[in-house]
């Protein structure tokens, strides 16, 4: 048998009237279709009604369907082959219901309502066909209308339809597109807003806009009748020029002035951000699309870092000018001593100078040291029950000298009983002398210092008041901030560095207290520091201070070795030993420590670190594995004075580690105790 589909047989030959005898595929189909089992019977029987709907039909490239008769025979052609799908060709001349008995519950009562002789259209009808073997969601839009035989009576029902799947399922997609933009339009951290038309009328905003300009009734209204405090700022004229010229805007850390609650004042905003114009498809402006970010934060970090920066370089005159100061006169005492026409009061003249400036730069070394390490948190408090007021007495007979040298009345006013608290001695005294130093130093001359120690529940205060030149108001919200100071003279005859404060406050928290500082009625300041008091009842008793028995008699010297390259502190500090009456050898390097310890056998050997042929740390290695020197004691000598540092020495083999300068009381303390121990 021939394929229907492709039927050559011609209407005329097949007995076919000629309104079969076009229509492609479908008419063909037509042609060749066996009607004698149809309801419908041959072609030619047909009612006029339905040839000419038929013919119509089949010319028209436009999807149709027509069902007759009793059954509702279905006929279509060409164009609706595409909607049936793999219904395609069973369905010619089958029942309507038949065919489409999936969706017949939807078209019907459509279809009843075209067989009474209503005619309707509907349009992206959703419909669940199965055309393919499966299901599968379909929208037409389509019109069913009555089609009436020779007597006028209904005897089909015609369908112009067009499938809208695509364009529906476009429409969905193109809506949640927007639903997902307008999502993440809204959610965006920066802010955004489209303004239209020359006014600048507000369209839309998303959240982030409304939050920084603190107002949320913005779409619909111009520019300056929603922000009307933002006149005069230069904003709106800037979108006057975008809209006119065409031409995009970027700012950036622009201040903007805005309030941000009704009645609110004016708070000081800085935005990074575009004015973009928006374009209509002939290339006129007609809009203007907003984009940017609130940096505010960003604005007062950089501020911030600004003035550290500027902090640093007054700092770092500063610590230039403090530096030089001492070494003047140490250069012209040392010049002096050299050219040896001194007398015994000059020599003794020169030397006091040396060592009290000095100490004075060892004294500013160390406050960048402790700032340092106390900042870093790596300073250990050696805590042990003290009594306040003695602590107060030990930072005052530190600062009598200067309160003495300018003259100044001192009232002091302890508690009259015990104050005990838990702290480290050295430290809650470098603590109180700071402070009194500076009420001392920035006090003029015959001014008036007071200080009070009050004792209240489980707290005890310290205050510090003078009739002094005070503090800005400006500074002093600052004036415990590292290398903060107020102003100070070009000469900076007051000295310091300007970290002395921001010790203080580190130090006093470690100790669990608290430091403050304010105007003092009238003239001056007043410094409060506060801190935990113990229960009145704990034991106050102090340990004595290590190194007290100056009354001892002095043992017989030892054999010391010092290596340094510093070839001056060498000698210098081998001088001073000697004097002390110790037998001392000194050497420059490693190999000439090695030789000098396996021949003279020191008790006490002093070791640089940084050495021209080894480090400190290997010499000290090679010094344990020597039997002669085995048992002597090793103290390392060095600028590295952080804890690391300390560890490598103790595992190197040293006993004692020292930052340069060394302390000399402290190096006395180690000959004793290595004396006492050989008795």
């Amino acid at each position: 048998m021939s394929d229907p589909r492709t039927p050559t047989t011609s209407a005329t030959e097949a007995g076919m009237p000629m309104f079969l005898s076009g229509g492609g595929e479908a008419g063909a189909l037509m042609r060749a279709h066996d009607w004698s089992r149809s309801p419908l019977g041959h072609p030619t029987g047909w009612p006029q009604a339905l040839r000419t709907v038929v013919a119509l039909m089949l010319d028209s490239k436009f999807p149709m369907f027509v069902a007759w008769g009793e059954q509702l025979c279905f006929l279509y052609n060409d164009a609706y082959i595409e909607i049936l799908g793999d219904k395609h060709p069973s369905s010619l001349g089958a029942p309507f219901r038949q065919i489409w008995a999936e969706i017949w519950d939807d078209i019907g009562p459509i279809v009843e309502r075209a067989l009474q002789g209503e005619g309707t259209w509907w349009e992206k009808l959703p419909l669940l066909m199965n055309r393919h073997g499966y299901d599968e969601e379909t929208w037409f839009t389509f019109s069913y209308s009555a089609v009436r035989d020779d007597s006028g009576a209904v005897g089909g029902v015609y369908c112009a339809c067009v499938e809208a799947t695509e364009q529906v399922l476009g429409e969905r997609y193109r809506k949640e597109e927007n639903e997902r933009l307008m999502t993440l339009f809204e959610q965006a951290p920066g802010i955004i807003a489209v303004l239209r038309g020359p006014q600048h009328v507000f369209e839309i905003t998303n959240k982030s806009y409304l939050e920084l300009i603190g107002r949320g009734d913005l779409v619909g209204k111009t520019a300056r009748d929603a922000l009307p405090e933002v006149e005069g700022q230069g904003f709106f004229e800037l979108l006057d020029q975008v809209y006119t010229s065409g031409e995009p805007f970027v700012g950036h850390g622009v201040p903007l002035k805005v309030a941000r609650a009704p009645d609110a004042p004016l708070e000081q905003l800085y935005v990074d951000f575009v004015y973009q114009p928006i374009r209509d498809p002939y290339g006129t402006v007609v809009g203007i699309f907003v984009e940017g970010s609130d940096v505010t934060p960003r604005k007062h970090i950089e501020d911030e870092l600004r003035a550290a920066n500027r902090q640093k370089d007054q700092f770092l005159a500063m610590l230039a000018h403090e530096l030089r100061n001492p070494l003047a006169p140490i250069t012209t005492a040392a010049h002096l001593l050299k050219m040896g026409t001194l007398d015994a009061k000059g020599v003794r003249n020169a030397s006091e100078i040396i060592a009290r400036q000095a100490e004075h730069m060892t004294s500013l070394v160390n406050d960048l040291l402790d700032v340092s390490r106390v900042t870093r948190g790596l300073v250990t408090l050696e805590k042990e029950e003290l009594d306040l007021n003695e602590v107060v007495a030990g930072a005052l007979e530190q600062v009598r000298p200067l309160i003495e040298a300018r003259r100044h009345a001192l009232t002091m006013e302890l508690s009259g009983e015990p104050v005990q608290v838990l702290g480290d001695r050295t430290r809650l005294v470098q603590v109180l002398s700071n402070i009194l130093n500076n009420a001392a130093k920035y006090t003029p001359s015959g001014g008036q210092i007071a200080l009070r120690v009050i004792p209240h529940g489980d707290r005890v205060t310290v205050t510090v008041t003078d009739n002094g030149i005070g503090i800005e108001p400006d500074v002093l919200p600052y004036i415990f901030d590292l290398f903060t100071q107020a102003e100070r003279t070009p000469d900076r005859s007051q000295g310091g560095l300007g970290i002395g404060l921001a010790l203080v406050k580190s130090l006093i928290m470690l100790h669990g207290g608290t430091v403050d500082a304010r105007a003092a009625s009238g003239r001056g300041s007043e410094f409060e520091i506060c801190v935990p008091r113990l229960a009145a009842n704990a034991d106050t008793t102090a340990a004595a201070p290590a190194g007290e028995a100056q009354g001892a008699p002095r043992q017989a010297g030892l054999r010391v070795l010092v290596v340094d390259d510093n070839r001056d502190a060498a000698e210098l500090l081998g001088s001073v030993l000697e004097v002390l009456g110790h037998t001392v050898a000194v050497e420059y390097d490693g190999r000439g420590a090695l030789v000098r310890a396996r021949r003279d056998r020191p008790q006490v050997m002093l070791l640089d670190i940084g050495l021209p042929d080894t480090d400190g740390y290997a010499l000290a290695r090679q010094m344990r594995a020597i039997p002669e020197v085995r048992g002597a004691v090793l103290v390392a000598l060095t600028g590295y004075g952080q804890p690391e540092d300390q560890r490598q020495a103790i595992e190197a083999g040293f006993d004692h580690h020292l930052v340069k300068p060394a302390d000399l009381g402290r190096v006395t303390d180690i000959l004793a105790q290595v004396q006492a121990a050989k008795r």
